[in-house]
């Protein structure tokens, strides 16, 4: 076994009263930035880094803080961010779809803490196998407890963050709130009534921040997405179909009220939502699938672990090396059956039939442990914030609701629809946090942490970040509108993951999807697999994980653009580094230099979304100076541009120091 950064022999203080308090706000105020942006853009991102900066720089005021403290705080703090991102993927679906008119907060906070305890202790046994056996890289864990082992340098790389705090959230209250600018540059055009053309780019400096951490390979697929979608199918559509054909056809749907004065980027939009966004469904589909099948061995080793860690009951704390030392199994199996009782209830009153509500919670059992696994094996090879919950998520409620339509019938399809959904929403909670808790122990193995402590500090984050999502779902709700546009909010939050969960159940249950579309979509999945298998075959640098794809091809074009510029800035600071020979040190430092001014970015941004829709809804404040956007588009493009090549030049500069 790898030697430990602190010694299993050395005893320091991990678990105590100002670590628990400070995880436990971290974790609600990156659970809230997480869930604001990931309804804004679909995407989230690990938010481990961050959160043990933030810690380093709040715990230096302490002369006896230590590693140890520092990597609990980021523990309980990465687990609210990773629970949002499970919630938000499928909760809203039910509020989309109408059947919740706002988030209950007894469901949401109770199937929060439930799929996010269950994640918990669905990895425990796996810790063993993934961690210390098979050593996975777990990319984003090794860097954290890198980030962490440097904590002499906490109070000075705070800076960066901050600055993107500042960034992010001036940015977000001019474009917003102020209205000094419009955040969407949209062209469009029709040439002979049959050749469209088509552009949009989303001014956020959060998303091209997205695209700066996942790095050039993945934002070039979500870009291959909206490509796909955009510049081929759509395209295609209108040219078989021409434009007057595709206007009568959307105005049939109800998308449009009457053919006149439809303008081009109207009718994309509108054939996006309406047939188009189908493709990623069928890709995703697939996607999740492929996951379940190439991982058929790892996902084994996991099961027969742990089952062997079930059977070998709890370790004794006197044999057992203090950096080994895990929940009790009899502890575990405990907390299993007792979260299986609430979530049962809560089923039962929606499902009202005893025997199809024990399935389901059955199904969720299983499938949350199969998920978990496979989130947990995933995190290990690719990181969290490449993780595949999207697709396992949309796996389950997919398969779930083929089965609740057997045992039930399409009788009531809105309620089906619901049981689905909600059994998605538990596995995804579960998923989400299976691989943040294995990055957290693989950052805790490599520094030496005890591995219990870190297990409880996970469900204090878990309970901190349930007990405050509902609360502000309903805030951005109000405020913004999510999902469905309205006549009170006709740009809502596109929160697209829960938009494909909902439009999965109730197609199953309603018998409207377009599995034409849906087909088309997993042939291009298909080939997809096909093409990374083989540049796995010749040992390629460029990988293409299908799920990215699929992401762009379910995503607005707007969004995928602004991704693919972050992921090209990466690429050029990285040639950079290679051209002027900048030592491993220096751009090791320099590249987390930059990672924190682009998490600022989308903090900043995300905080101050709430913070305005706060204003707007709790206190009814207009904050804006202008009816309409003074300098249209155009302001924004160059702010964004000024923004760009300020993250350039300080990571440049840091590289040079």
């Amino acid at each position: 076994m790898d030697k430990p950064y602190i010694s299993p022999e050395t005893r320091l203080n991990e678990l105590t009263f100002r670590s628990i308090i400070l995880g436990a706000v971290l974790s609600v105020v990156l659970g809230a930035a997480n869930a604001y942006f990931g309804l804004f853009s679909g995407l989230t991102v690990s938010a481990s880094i961050p959160a043990a900066v933030i810690s380093m720089a709040i715990l230096k005021a302490f002369k006896n803080s230590n590693v140890l403290e520092n990597n609990m705080v980021q523990t309980a703090a990465s687990a609210g961010e990773s629970l949002a991102a499970g919630v938000i993927f499928t909760i809203p679906a039910l509020v989309i779809m109408g059947y919740w008119q706002h988030f209950n907060y007894f469901e949401t906070t109770l199937i929060s803490i439930s799929g996010g305890v269950l994640g918990i202790l669905f990895t425990i046994p796996l810790r063993q196998a993934l961690i210390v056996k098979e050593k996975l890289m777990f990319p984003e864990g090794v860097a954290t407890a890198e980030v962490l082992k440097t904590g002499q340098t906490g109070g000075k790389s705070v800076k960066y963050l901050v600055y993107g705090g500042l960034i992010g959230g001036v940015f977000k209250l001019g474009n917003e709130a102020l209205k000094l600018w419009d955040g969407l540059f949209e062209k469009a055009a029709i040439l002979n009534q049959k050749v469209y053309l088509y552009f949009s780019l989303n001014l956020s400096p959060a998303l091209v921040a997205v695209g700066y951490i996942v790095g050039l390979n993945v934002s070039t697929l979500v870009f291959m997405g909206g490509v796909i979608t955009w510049w081929i199918a759509i395209p295609a559509y209108v040219g078989m179909e021409g434009f007057d054909g595709v206007v009568a056809e959307l105005v049939a749907a109800g998308k449009f009220a009457s053919p006149d004065g439809v303008s081009p980027e109207a009718l994309g939009g509108a054939l996006w939502s309406h047939k188009m966004r189908y493709l990623g469904v069928g890709a995703m589909v697939i996607g999740g699938l492929w996951a379940l099948i190439s991982l058929r061995s790892a996902l084994s080793t996991a099961f027969t672990s742990g089952v062997k860690a079930f059977k070998a009951g709890a370790q004794k704390a006197s044999d057992t090396l203090r950096t080994e030392l895990d929940t009790p199994m009899s502890w575990v199996l405990m907390g299993i059956g007792i979260l299986i009782v609430p979530i049962f209830f809560i089923y039962l009153t929606i499902i009202q039939d005893v025997s199809v509500t024990l399935f389901m919670a059955i199904m969720m059992v299983i499938a949350g442990f199969l998920f978990s696994a496979v989130a947990g094996y995933m995190a290990g090879l690719v990181g969290s914030s490449n993780n595949p919950i999207s697709g396992v998520t949309i796996a389950t409620i997919l398969s779930t609701a083929l089965l609740l339509l057997l045992l039930m019938g399409s009788s009531d399809p809105g309620r089906g629809a619901a049981g689905a959904i909600l059994v998605g929403a538990v596995v995804a909670c579960a998923a989400a946090i299976a691989g943040d808790n294995m990055q957290d122990l693989k950052a805790g193995h490599v520094l030496g942490a005890t591995p219990r402590n870190q297990q409880i500090m996970q469900v204090v984050g878990v309970v901190a970040g349930a007990l405050l999502i509902a609360p502000v779902l309903d805030i951005l709700l109000e405020s913004r509108g999510i999902g469905n546009p309205t006549a009170e909010h006709p740009n809502p939050l596109a929160a697209p993951q829960a938009s494909l969960m909902m439009s999965v159940a109730t197609g199953i249950f309603g018998g409207e999807l377009p599995w034409g579309i849906i087909g088309i979509g997993a042939a291009i999945g298909a080939v997809i697999i096909g093409t990374d298998i083989y540049l796995k075959k010749i040992n390629s640098n460029f990988r293409m994980p299908v799920l990215a794809v699929a992401v762009g091809l379910y995503l607005p074009f707007e969004l995928d653009s602004s991704i693919f510029i972050g992921g090209v800035i990466a690429y050029l600071l990285e040639r950079s580094f290679k051209k002027n020979n900048v030592s491993k040190e220096s751009k090791d430092t320099a590249s987390n230099a930059g990672l924190l001014i682009a998490s600022g970015l989308i903090t900043g941004e995300a905080l101050m979304g709430i913070f305005i829709a706060i204003m707007v809804a709790g206190f009814q404040t207009n904050l804006s100076l202008f009816d309409e956007p003074i300098g249209g588009s155009y302001l924004g493009v160059l702010l964004l541009i000024f923004i760009l090549i300020f993250l350039y030049r300080s990571v440049v500069k840091v590289s040079k120091k």
